[in-house]
């Protein structure tokens, strides 16, 4: 029987192999280094405080047919078509689904790795939340969703702390202009700085240094900007961008490895129009699907059909109490509708609880 190897249970790798043990008629395994699924969405609401129900993977991939295996791969053998783990034996496979996602850019400027704290994973989050606590001033470093959300997040569960928040651009600069309005006033109403146009040379234990010198000082940063791949794509040979992230057709597989196919924040997806796919939970799903169907279409002998896929919306949180969903364009620019405040809290809400769904029920819808 084929052996289809999934790397990694983010949302992506996990809905994944969960089609795959459904759809095909193949043994599936799971690769990840913790028996836990981590709801990246969520994590600026752990870092404020707040308590989220573990989500053990055994458990959401009971039933399933999916194989588990908790280790860290190590090392890919492409011409082996072997996995190599750091405690286990080596994984044999036919078909590898490349799923490990991307991780805080903590090196770029200086002093980020060993001072800043970031969100960009349950551990980081969490270390987050102990800081937070203490109190003081923040200053959050990036203006884009996870920098807003953040920002807010924080801003809204901890009244006391002086939350201010640094981005290179305007803030809201891919937003339409009722959502700039909109998210302002937020800013405004929760006591949130916003210092547009400024770009950090380097953090400090007392702050961050502009890149014009100016000193801006905190008791902490919080950084949410820039991001990397693990390096392990690269080292295996695969083709690569610059940012470490697979190259892939139409059809998520690799344009250098035809039994590689990579999904989430690992591949470097383009539509056949050309545009690139923002690296987003919204569109790290249906990427996923998109692979499954053309493995399974090439395994009965047809050839699979590009993925077709528009976008529909930009879900932020602002907090428990308020949102902004900034509905768009196929081709992901802003229109002049959004949705605001209580409802729009709602919405995204919804769309995380969809998301987490999906992993149990992958025959769900999954463009949001």
């Amino acid at each position: 029987m084929t052996h289809i190897v999934v790397l990694g249970a983010g949302y992506s790798g996990q809905l994944a192999a969960n089609l795959a043990a459904r759809r095909l008629d193949a043994e599936v395994t799971l690769v990840n280094k913790r028996d836990g699924f981590v709801e990246r969405v969520r994590l600026h609401q752990v870092a404020a405080g707040q308590e989220l129900r573990e989500r053990k993977l055994t458990d959401l991939l009971r039933g399933t047919g999916v194989r588990l295996v908790v280790d860290r791969v190590t090392r890919i053998d492409a011409g082996a078509r072997t996995v190599e783990l750091a405690g286990g034996e080596p994984i044999r496979y036919d078909t590898l689904i490349y799923a490990l996602g991307s991780q805080a850019d903590l090196e770029s400027v200086p002093g980020v790795a060993e001072l800043a704290l970031t969100v960009a994973g349950a551990e980081y989050a969490a270390r987050l939340r102990e800081r937070v606590a203490e109190g003081g001033t923040v200053t959050v470093v990036g203006g884009g969703l996870t920098g807003i959300e953040a920002a807010t997040e924080l801003a809204e569960s901890h009244p006391d702390l002086k939350v201010r928040l640094l981005t290179a651009d305007e803030l809201g600069s891919r937003l339409s202009e009722r959502g700039r309005r909109h998210l302002r006033g937020t800013f405004a109403r929760l006591g949130i700085e916003i210092r547009d146009s400024s770009q950090v040379g380097e953090v400090r234990a007392d702050g961050v240094v502009l890149a014009d010198g100016e000193h801006v000082p905190s008791d902490f940063v919080v950084w949410t900007t820039g991001f990397t791949t693990p390096a392990l794509a690269r080292e295996t040979g695969l083709a690569v961008d610059e940012h470490g992230r697979m190259l892939v057709d139409g059809t998520m597989r690799s344009v250098s490895h035809h039994d590689v196919y990579g999904v989430g924040d690992a591949a470097a997806v383009r539509l056949p129009s050309g545009q690139e796919l923002r690296m987003a939970c919204a569109t790290g799903l249906p990427v996923a699907q998109a692979a499954v169907r053309a493995i399974r279409a090439r395994a009965i002998g047809r050839d699979p059909k590009p993925m077709r896929f528009r976008y529909v919306n930009q879900c932020i949180s602002l907090g428990r109490k308020d949102g902004l969903i900034q509905f768009v364009r196929a081709d992901d620019t802003p229109r002049e509708a959004v949705l605001t405040g209580r409802l729009a809290a709602l919405y995204k809400e919804l769309v995380v609880r969809t998301a987490l769904q999906v992993q149990r029920h992958p025959a769900l819808p999954t463009s949001f």
